[in-house]
């Protein structure tokens, strides 16, 4: 509450939260698209490898042309205009800009734009998922250091669960599970870029009409998306992943506190404190009744007698026995709601979620047989998808992540459904990408080497 005011207050005063986004595609598109109609928000510099593209971009969602046309970042900065960049550098080191928001959607690159913006004093809206899952507990971390704010992306479903889980805890009730809907089937982790429109019932034709990445959508429906987002979660709420990778349950919002709570208590939770996805459909094809496919949820346990009259007396959604309750949100609007992220981190220098600690990963497994030689094609492809699991048992597993399955080739066969290892694969020890996750990785098993 209040960010409102405040960021009315910086527009009042002619110092508008001055903000640089790196990628115009979807996401980046939509955050223009409210940009401009907040005031107190002035997006100076767009950073894309296309210039023509943002313009599109800008065009596209409403921008007269005079807003942009011809701007530099000097010129910008005194007409309060926005400049147009092929170069994501002249963001960072523009000492005008206070928030990068990275919306690429390309890990390799989020995390080299996120350690540079950190390096240069900006805070970080990270709305590439991929990247922050990849190295995000480390970029918070020299975030920390820095003095800088490293967060998720509000409107983005996991920023939205993270908000949800600190409101439950800090009304005292412990969290059981937290997550988001998608549509989801068995069969969907084979589905690949030449298979995805059937399972969204588009014609080829239908969908490049409509400019729509089949690689992308493929990574909504394979499965890899939602352990990107629930790997997310995890690290900054402290909630644990499955042990063997999500459920992804049937189930509508009726049904979230029965079965979303322990299996000792007739759900499908190994233990209290997990993520989770709720399938839309059922394992037949039916649409599940009261669906959550686009929103978010958290199911939280009233631990006494009275607590749990209360809920009855108020009329709280529980399970048959009055213990386990839900709230949810049917619906998230990403990129328009990002202005929440940007405003938190320039006025109350807070993130809205952000990595903690490395909890969950997101690993490569095979969607079919593999053979020695092929060369991975990455998320949303037509050779792996991303399985999340606790990072415990990635280290222990020496599991390739999602993240970086695109561009090497394997060194021995993988069997369908069997997780991809780094020992598998023919990687460059030395690309930056690699030297940061590694890096991590080597920081979560130094206190158990010290230990010995």
């Amino acid at each position: 509450m209040n960010l409102h005011r405040m960021l009315a207050a910086r527009a009042a005063q002619g110092k508008p939260v001055t903000v640089g986004l790196i990628g115009a595609g979807k996401f980046g598109s939509m955050i223009l698209a409210m940009a401009g109609r907040t005031p107190g928000i002035h997006v100076l510099g767009i950073a894309d490898l296309s210039a023509p593209r943002v313009r599109e971009a800008l065009a596209r969602v409403g921008w007269p042309e005079s807003q942009y046309a011809a701007a530099s970042l000097d010129a910008a900065a005194r007409t309060g205009a926005t400049a147009i960049t092929e170069d994501a550098n002249a963001l960072f080191a523009d000492p005008r800009i206070e928030v990068i928001v990275e919306a690429t959607g390309n890990p390799a690159a989020g995390l080299r734009h996120a350690a540079a913006a950190i390096e240069h004093g900006k805070h970080v809206v990270m709305v590439n998922v991929e990247a922050d899952v990849l190295a995000g507990p480390l970029l918070a971390e020299r975030a920390r250091r820095a003095g800088v704010v490293y967060s998720m992306a509000y409107g983005d479903q996991p920023a939205l669960v993270c908000e949800m889980v600190d409101t439950i805890r800090t009304m005292g009730f412990p969290i059981v599970a937290a997550g988001k809907g998608t549509k989801y089937r068995p069969e969907y982790h084979a589905s690949t870029p030449e298979t995805v429109w059937g399972h969204y019932g588009l014609t080829p034709e239908q969908a490049k009409a409509g400019g729509m990445n089949p690689q992308m959508f493929n990574s909504f429906l394979d499965g890899t998306k939602s352990g990107i987002e629930m790997a997310a979660i995890a690290n900054a709420t402290g909630l644990a992943p499955p042990s063997d990778g999500l459920l992804f349950p049937p189930c509508g919002t009726h049904d979230l506190p029965t079965v979303l709570r322990p299996r000792e208590d007739g759900g499908v939770l190994e233990t209290k404190g997990q993520v989770e996805v709720v399938s839309s459909v059922e394992r037949d094809g039916r649409q599940v009744v009261g669906d959550l496919r686009w929103g978010v949820y958290a199911v939280f346990e009233g631990e006494t007698d009275y607590i749990r009259r209360c809920f009855s007396e108020y009329g709280v959604h529980t399970d048959p026995s009055g213990r386990y309750a839900a709230l949810w949100r049917p619906y998230h609007l990403i990129g328009l709601e990002i202005g929440v992220s940007i405003a938190s981190a320039a006025l109350r220098r807070e993130p809205t979620g952000c990595a903690d600690a490395w909890r969950g990963d997101v690993a490569a497994t095979a969607k079919r047989d593999l053979r020695a030689g092929e060369v991975l094609d990455g998320e949303g492809g037509a050779m792996v998808w991303g399985r999340c699991i606790p990072a415990e048992r990635s280290l222990a597993l020496g599991a390739l992540p999602i993240g970086l399955a695109h561009g090497i080739a394997l060194k021995r066969d993988i069997r369908r459904g069997e997780i991809v290892g780094w020992a598998d694969v023919a990687y460059d020890p030395n690309a930056e990408t690699v030297r940061l996750r590694r890096g991590m990785e080597q920081a979560a098993t130094a206190p158990a080497r010290a230990a010995e």
